[in-house]
């Protein structure tokens, strides 16, 4: 017994030093580790949600965004998660019935609260915004513009979501969005590369929007914007033609063509073989021809077409003012516009038409090329291309000649592209999975007024962890050591060879 308690006096690791400092080393291990897998746990990333709703004058669609509640740089990471077009034409159209104009909603509302997650519906922010159709209407009638904005809001006021109101934005708004739109999908505004252009166009308006190193907004300030985004200060230049859309654009043409109260007319922007029947009043409700309405004209008309390109560009020129420039330079209608400068996204019915005319591709459709591609398909007579298109509405197909000999003569008659930079345009649809168009645009400017989440971050800052573990290491290893000491002696009075 007694030899038992020598040996164990002897032995080193009895000792109570050594097991105070054994028991200290294995917790500072199980504090490291702890520590280490707190520190590195996968982050749960919160997700906010915003809707809105972009009532244009020949439709109206529905977009979902979504982005990370913490804020990168002042501006939330908003991409487009899904979209829905509603069903029937823009809001607009129902000023004799306001009612239906919130009925015709509600399918892609339904759509939406599917979408969002419903713990978020309460503080999903959900807008709309109208566009030139119903700036037209409200120009025309602003009593029945009041209505149907009176019926979309009790629709909209049902949701389960956070309707921030509806309201027309104005052409500069719309332009300057747009702009935003396709600079943020293409990450050129966080990179603090070359901006690029915006080209809007759709049925009652089109838009320009770019930044121009000429351009400081002293000549025509109302055409200036500046935005703040991602920490750099953009001044942009921007315009909206109300009327120069492309359906406006085309009651202006036909416009142009029935002056003469005729009962038939002969038009070169459809295409031979081409006949319907047109009504005068039909014809000219819209404020952009209204007033030139000719007096004494008969109920209806026969429109005819020729299909002739050269001869369609020169009506189409018609509609557009060149006479009159009382500043350095201007675009039309006596507009000012600075030298263009950088590449172009242009979008909307843009790409919509190009598209269907396989001209989107500016790097092999030069200028001239377009020019013999429209000269060729606008001559293709009715009946080959309704053979050749059977699913295409017949509406549709019947206008895209004139759309193309519009578009060509809008980008360069009116904003003045030439040969050398006709290719610095690119048409697009969508960037990275988002449709382009204003609505993003205006969402990322909407969440600067969202407060931020707290997002989810580590228990400690990265220097502090790096610090706790450095010391608990050297704690360790001290320990380590320490646990060592009673077997130094021991290795001190080992035999030594001489």
């Amino acid at each position: 017994m007694s030899a038992q308690r020598e040996m164990k006096e002897k032995n080193p690791w009895h000792t109570p030093v050594t097991i105070i400092i054994t028991v200290i080393g294995v917790i500072a291990i199980v504090a490291l580790v702890t520590v280490a897998v707190l520190q590195n746990r996968p982050l749960l990333q919160k997700y906010k949600y915003g809707i809105v709703l972009d009532a244009g004058s020949s439709h109206t669609a529905l977009y979902i965004y979504e982005w990370p509640a913490e804020k990168d740089n002042n501006t939330g990471r908003v991409e487009q998660t899904h979209s829905c077009k509603v069903k029937g034409p823009g809001i607009s159209s129902y000023a004799a019935a306001p009612w239906k104009a919130g009925e015709s909603l509600r399918d892609c509302m339904r759509e939406a609260k599917l979408q969002v997650p419903k713990k978020r519906h309460h503080e999903t922010p959900l807008y709309l915004g109208a566009t030139a159709g119903m700036r037209l209407l409200n120009k025309e009638d602003s009593s029945a513009s009041d209505l149907v904005f009176k019926a979309v809001e009790e629709t909209l006021q049902k949701s389960p979501f956070s309707f921030q109101g509806a309201r027309i934005l104005s052409g500069q708004e719309e332009g300057a969005f747009g702009w935003v739109t396709v600079n943020y999908l293409d990450d050129r505004l966080k990179q603090g590369l070359e901006t690029t252009g915006a080209l809007d166009l759709g049925g009652a308006s089109t838009q320009i929007s770019f930044v121009s190193d000429n351009y400081d907004g002293s000549e025509s300030p109302s055409n200036a914007v500046t935005f703040r985004l991602y920490g750099n200060d953009y001044n942009l230049y921007t315009h909206s033609f109300l009327c120069y859309g492309k359906d406006q654009a085309l009651r202006m043409t036909l416009a142009q063509q029935t002056q003469g109260s005729s009962s038939e007319i002969s038009d070169p922007c459809f295409h031979p073989g081409y006949t319907d029947t047109r009504n005068y009043s039909v014809l000219y409700d819209s404020p952009c021809v209204s007033s030139r309405k000719p007096q004494g004209a008969p109920a209806t008309f026969i429109h005819r077409g020729i299909g002739n390109f050269q001869q369609c560009q020169a009506f189409v020129k018609s509609v557009f003012n060149f006479t009159h420039c009382k500043y350095s330079r201007c675009s039309f209608n006596g507009v000012f516009q600075p030298l263009l400068q950088g590449p172009f996204g242009a979008f909307s019915a843009y790409y919509f038409v190009m598209n269907f005319l396989n001209l989107t591709d500016t790097s092999i459709h030069s200028l001239e090329t377009v020019k013999e591609k429209l000269t060729s398909y606008c001559a293709t007579p009715w009946d080959q291309l309704r053979q050749r298109y059977p699913d295409v509405k017949i509406k549709y197909l019947a206008e895209y000649c004139f759309s193309g000999t519009y578009i060509l003569t809008l980008l360069t008659e009116g904003y003045n592209f030439t040969s050398e930079n006709y290719s610095n345009i690119k048409f697009i649809k969508k960037i990275k999975g988002s449709d382009a168009g204003w609505t993003l645009g205006y969402m990322l400017n909407l969440t600067n007024m969202i407060p931020a989440e707290a997002p989810d971050t580590p228990i400690l800052p990265h220097a502090s962890y790096v610090s706790i573990v450095s010391i608990m290491a050297i704690v360790i290893f001290f320990l380590f050591i320490l646990s060592l000491r009673p077997l130094w002696p021991r290795c001190s009075k080992q035999p030594q060879i001489v």
